[in-house]
């Protein structure tokens, strides 16, 4: 499992006072870049080997501003060629959100899904994870 820790900016609340919806898939791509880099180290877009095929959140709780949000990045389900990331938001210890996008491994050239295989699967083991039941 990847952690990283976003500081929310005043600019990321709307007018209801809290964190605005669209920010949590801004914040899920960035943090998949731990995920990404196994399959691209440098991230160079020329090089790059995935496609996103679906993308949900879960909305489960307000976001504030003035608290860091802790977003947690594992793999609930790997396929022959794509593979389920979840990503769980959490504020002061509570899960405030659950988003999970559906990656395929992809030959931009040929326009095909590629069988994930060798040590990019064995890396990807290494961050599978079961989702928490939801509340």
């Amino acid at each position: 499992m990847f952690t990283r820790t976003v500081e929310p900016a005043f600019y990321d609340t709307d007018a209801l006072g809290h964190i605005n919806n669209t920010r949590l898939p801004a914040w899920f791509e960035l943090a998949r870049n731990d995920l990404f880099r196994l399959f691209t180290p440098d991230l160079d877009p020329r090089q790059w080997r995935l496609i996103m095929a679906r993308m949900e959140v879960e909305y489960l709780a307000e976001l504030q501003y003035g608290s860091e949000i802790e977003i947690r990045t594992y793999v609930s389900r790997l396929g022959n060629s794509s593979f389920t990331v979840t990503q769980e938001a959490h504020q002061e210890g509570q899960m405030t959100n659950i988003g999970r996008t559906v990656m395929v491994h992809f030959d931009h050239q040929s326009k095909k899904a590629v069988p994930i295989e060798g040590a990019l699967r064995a890396a990807l083991e290494a961050h599978v994870r079961e989702e928490p039941v939801a509340a």
